[in-house]
Parts: C-alpha cells; sequence; structure tokens
C-alpha cells in the first residue's frame, strides 16, 4: 500500500530501478520513460527530498547502505518481490489461527494477502499490520502500547516485549533488517531484535519473510540466525552455506520461484 508516500506510479518505478541497478542517470531514465530530462529531474528530486535517493554526479544512487532506510522508501521498494513472498504465506496460514506480527513492510503486505482469511486473531507493534487487519471485520485485532516510532508507525521498547510475552500464538510472522553471509539475523536497534525474540519465544511456528535484497546487507546488532525459525519465505533461492544451515537445523525454506514452478 502506497498512501503513506506522495508520489507517483513513475517515480516508485524509478525508486525501484534505481534500488536494483545501483545507479540510474537522468538521461537514461527519460529515454527509459520516454519523458524529457526536465520531467526526469522534478521526479528525482522529489524523491532524494524524501531520503528515498540521493543525487550523485550525474544521476541518482540508493541512500547509503550503512543507514536503514525509511519506512515510506521500503514500502515501495521490491514491491512485486514482497507481493509473491506474501502469497506464499497466505497458503500457510489456516482460517481461525492466532498470529503476531512484528515491524516492517514485508509483514504489512504479509498481512495485506491474509485479509481474505476469516476469524484471525491478530496480535502486533505495527500500526499499519493492525489497520489492514481491521478491514476485515472477522478478526480480532490487539495491539501494543507505548510510545509510537513516528516514521515506521510502531512502537518499541519493554512494553512490547511484556505485550508479547503475555500470550501463545499460532504463528510469528517477522521480517529483518539484513542477514550475514553465515545466516546471522542483524537489525539496526536493540529493541527492534528485543520485540522479534519476544514473538519467537511466544509462537508454535514462525515465519521469517524477507526479499532476497536482505541478503549480505549490513546492519550492526545480532538478533539470532535464521536456522531458529520454523520457516523461510523470500523470492529467489538463497547461497548453499545458507540452505545447508537451514536443512540442517530443520528450518523449512520457500522461495517463490520453486513455489511457483512446483
Amino acid at each position: 500500500m502506497l498512501g503513506h508516500v506522495d508520489i507517483s506510479k513513475r517515480q516508485a518505478e524509478i525508486a525501484e530501478l534505481v534500488q536494483k541497478a545501483g545507479f540510474a542517470s537522468v538521461e537514461h531514465l527519460a529515454e527509459l520513460f520516454e519523458v524529457t530530462t526536465q520531467t526526469i529531474r522534478r521526479d528525482v528530486n522529489g524523491l532524494c527530498e524524501l531520503g528515498i535517493l540521493r543525487r550523485t554526479h550525474g544521476g541518482v544512487e540508493p541512500p547509503a547502505p550503512s543507514s536503514n532506510i525509511h519506512y515510506s522508501t521500503r514500502q515501495i521498494l521490491n514491491i512485486s518481490e514482497k507481493k509473491l513472498i506474501a502469497s506464499m504465506v497466505a497458503k500457510h496460514v489456516s482460517n481461525g489461527q492466532s498470529l503476531a506480527f512484528s515491524i516492517g513492510t514485508t509483514p504489512e503486505i504479509v498481512m495485506q494477502s491474509l485479509t481474505g482469511h476469516d476469524s484471525l486473531a491478530v496480535f502486533t507493534n505495527n500500526l499499519n499490520v493492525a489497520f489492514s487487519a481491521s478491514s476485515n471485520p472477522s478478526f480480532q485485532v490487539t495491539i501494543a502500547g507505548g510510545r509510537l516510532r513516528h516514521g515506521d508507525r510502531d512502537v518499541l521498547g519493554t512494553s512490547t516485549q511484556e505485550f508479547f510475552n503475555r500470550y501463545k500464538v499460532d504463528v510469528g510472522i517477522f521480517g529483518v533488517a539484513g542477514v550475514d553471509e553465515d545466516g546471522t539475523l542483524l537489525d539496526f536497534h536493540e529493541d527492534e531484535v528485543a520485540a522479534r525474540q519476544s514473538i519467537l519465544d511466544n509462537c508454535r511456528q514462525s515465519f521469517l519473510v524477507l526479499d532476497h535484497t536482505k541478503f549480505g546487507r549490513t546492519a550492526h546488532v545480532r538478533g539470532g540466525r535464521m536456522s531458529d525459525v520454523s520457516a523461510v519465505f523470500t523470492d529467489r533461492p538463497i547461497s548453499d552455506e545458507i540452505s545447508n544451515l537451514l536443512a540442517q537445523s530443520g528450518t523449512e525454506l520457500h522461495v517463490a520461484d520453486e513455489d511457483a514452478a512446483s
């Protein structure tokens, strides 16, 4: 859902293209979208003002990889891949189940894919997830209390950990900022790791949802390993090293391309 970001469809496509390519010149973008360079400059200037892209010599590139990307940016990047992941997850959730959702855009899109289910009980510290869940009148939605992070529209801290510790749910669904080459999960804040761990400790099944750009992405707070979860849902094949790690731990691996082929 892109309603939180005031950008055009072309700007969203530009942002995703630059994120994947790593760089694009104004001239190339103008040719690709069949508009003038002046139009492209207006588009990219708006994206840069929002922090979605940054200007560089001759064109634009993604924000610095060492810092977390604003939530509004993450909402529009890799949206098609995230929808594929969400569709896979939806097939593994049954009507009437209880679910705990953490922060992040991929869990939000997973929740959107579940609104056609019936009688789910949703527990979350993610207001975007709560709003999506509330669109189905058969859902019971319970949210964590505490201080709201405005950009991310979520609640973190001790109260959030206590919130998730009060329940035992069927499925915990959460994302991650990055994955190191040895399968270590990484985030940017200790509170994000603590909230995810509280969900993991209090669910019967745990689903890690992440697109391919998270593999190799750097962040500085350790938060467990991929082998800690019941199942991993992603959009592209992963490295042999991590695949072997998951196989040894009994963690299921669901890859969008492979699932579609089967």
